[in-house]
């Protein structure tokens, strides 16, 4: 296993509380496959990915239990500039809002050659033909022009493909992708997910893909891990998720996504909101908006129920979903 996440929790400490943002999640990579972590806004994705990179804030964030495995190594046991280590050079990320995360006094030139003069010691010159070799790697036209530019003269689509090249450049094992075609339009997005799953195969890199979106992931991922409230509610290959889901929060997501032969009808939305995580209900998160809830959803929190060795769902009623 490349990397594997165990049992992690996260908690903020806020001035209305507790913030339970990550609460026992368990999910496990391979190289060169390819994991999607989807979920609605305060999920917890996005939280559990800067733990496993690192970079999460702390405070006011809180580790208080868990372990990221990483080619064997604990990360959390590492020190700091053991982490930093690691971090580019065999792990890297690919941040949702390009421009924010681009320096707009440099060139996208300079930026991509820092990897190279920092991680590999090499001279200014050989630095910056590493850098239009990866803009050509990514597909940006005239990239020998076009490395000394700033990030402000790119679109959002090519500022996505730099950053993708930014975290390509020490070719690392793994690829942390958080929601990469956010305010890209659907042509583009398209092209963005067609190059993360070829530079995945030719790498052959493992890959997890945060999103909110099912219809992003269909034709990238292997796996697919649901998340709510913090926790893991449904994890399973793709092809099952899309075929039958076991949990009613994955059902909904899938519900939601518009369809051809529904041309006509009503969008389908979960109904309700997700709950604060200062103040998670009782017994399973999800059941104040879930269609199958009953008394015993309201008081015990569900395990991951085993559905097959490779699919588990946390629903008292998993097998109810399944036949709906």
């Amino acid at each position: 296993m490349l990397l594997e996440v165990r049992d992690l929790h996260v908690e903020f400490h806020t001035r209305d509380g507790v913030v339970k943002a990550v609460n026992g999640v368990s999910y496990g990579v391979e190289a060169g496959e390819t994991l999607a972590v989807l979920g609605e806004s305060g999920s917890g994705k996005s939280v559990t990915a800067q733990a496993v990179m690192g970079i999460l804030d702390m405070p006011p964030g809180r580790i208080t239990r868990g372990k990221v495995v990483f080619r064997g190594r604990d990360l959390l046991g590492l020190r700091e500039d053991e982490r930093r280590r690691v971090r580019g050079a065999e792990m890297a990320m690919i941040f949702q809002d390009a421009l924010s995360s681009l320096n707009p006094v440099l060139t996208v030139g300079d930026q991509l050659g820092e990897m190279f003069t920092v991680h590999r010691g090499m001279s200014r010159r050989d630095a910056r033909a590493k850098a239009v070799e990866l803009m050509d790697r990514v597909r940006i036209p005239a990239a020998w022009e076009r490395v000394r530019q700033y990030p402000h003269q790119f679109s959002g689509g090519m500022r996505q493909r730099i950053m993708i090249a930014m975290a390509l450049a020490l070719e690392p094992a793994l690829i942390i992708a958080d929601e990469p075609t956010t305010a890209l339009d659907v042509t583009v997005q398209a092209q963005v997910m067609e190059l993360l799953a070829e530079l995945r195969r030719e790498y052959r890199m493992g890959l997890v893909l945060i999103t909110h979106d099912l219809g992003v992931v269909a034709d990238v991922a292997d796996r697919i891990a649901v998340m709510y409230a913090g926790r893991i509610v449904e994890s399973a290959p793709v092809h099952d998720i899309y075929k039958a889901p076991a949990h009613p929060y994955t059902r909904g997501l899938l519900d939601s996504i518009p369809r051809l032969d529904h041309k006509g009808r009503e969008l389908y939305a979960i109904k309700g909101l997700p709950p604060h995580l200062t103040h998670v209900p009782p017994g399973c998160a999800f059941h104040p908006r879930c269609p199958l809830a009953r008394d015993v959803c309201r008081t015990q929190e569900p395990p991951l129920y085993e559905v097959s060795p490779t699919r588990g769902s946390a629903c008292h009623f998993w097998t109810e979903c399944l036949d709906g």
